[in-house]
């Protein structure tokens, strides 16, 4: 691909989960792909979404060694699997993250990973239920790290997956996504505790809430425990989120309301 390097590069996918089938199969039509985990079932899975030659399964050492690494594993576990692989990366690599956080994954790929690989911090802005349909037009976050060919992948996200692609600092992906992302895993966990929900009379409003609510419900519990925890900045939106609707509550228990009065024409 000429957006990545003169020849064919391989991709290494460490952590074949929901979010690493989905990205190799998105990316199989255009690279040759070997894929590693930890758990047998996911490792297994491979063979039921391979393509002849293009997903393969391989050691950890062997995935390391690719031209462009992939790190779909938790976030609790990014460190350890850098350690892993730090000594097997070829000068010249890209190592990137596909993490719901990136202040976390990013400080851990700069302090574990050699001076020379490059460095991007990525986050796909949807997941298996939102790209059910395809991932065109869909939204990606890159945060450019170490090296300047993340403006290689950029157009490769762009041009060929048809992607918008967000370019930000892990700072500014972290503010914004502790209330864009916290929220709505926070609401979806509620919602998901009052099961069952009417189904019949029902809202338009409120079947757009329970479809995001679908979107995220079958979510790694790691994913909402990094949404949540990993994030610096969810903790402090989070509280404010409560405190409102602790308001609201004392409010209701009041007798008082404010109502905006509306005069039929």
């Amino acid at each position: 691909m000429p957006f990545l390097f003169p020849a064919h590069p391989t991709i290494g996918i460490l952590g074949f989960g929901a979010f690493g089938r989905l990205t190799s199969l998105h990316l199989a039509d255009h690279f040759p792909i070997l894929v590693h985990d930890v758990n047998p079932d996911a490792v297994s899975a491979c063979a039921s979404v391979a393509t002849p030659g293009n997903i393969r399964t391989a050691d950890i050492i062997n995935v390391a060694k690719c031209d462009i690494v992939i790190l779909a594993v938790p976030v609790t576990e990014m460190r350890a699997v850098i350690a892993q692989i730090s000594p097997h990366l070829r000068a010249g690599a890209i190592v990137l993250d596909v993490g719901s956080v990136k202040m976390e994954p990013v400080r851990a790929m700069l302090e574990g990973l050699p001076d020379h690989v490059d460095i991007i911090g990525t986050h796909p802005l949807f997941g298996p239920q939102s790209a059910r349909d395809g991932i065109a037009g869909l939204k990606i976050a890159i945060c450019p790290v170490r090296g300047r060919r993340f403006r290689r992948i950029a157009a490769f996200l762009r041009h060929v997956l048809r992607l918008k692609v967000f370019v930000v600092t892990p700072d500014e992906h972290d503010r914004e996504a502790a209330i864009v992302q916290g929220m709505t895993h926070l609401i979806a966990k509620v919602l998901v505790r009052m099961d069952p929900l009417p189904v019949r009379m029902t809202t338009a409003s409120f079947d757009l809430l329970v479809k995001a609510t679908e979107m995220v419900r079958y979510d790694a519990p790691g994913v909402f425990w990094a949404i949540e925890n990993a994030n610096p900045y969810a903790g402090a939106v989070r509280e404010q989120f409560f405190e409102l609707a602790m308001g609201v509550r004392d409010q209701l228990a009041g007798g008082k309301c404010s109502v905006v009065a509306v005069t039929a024409e």
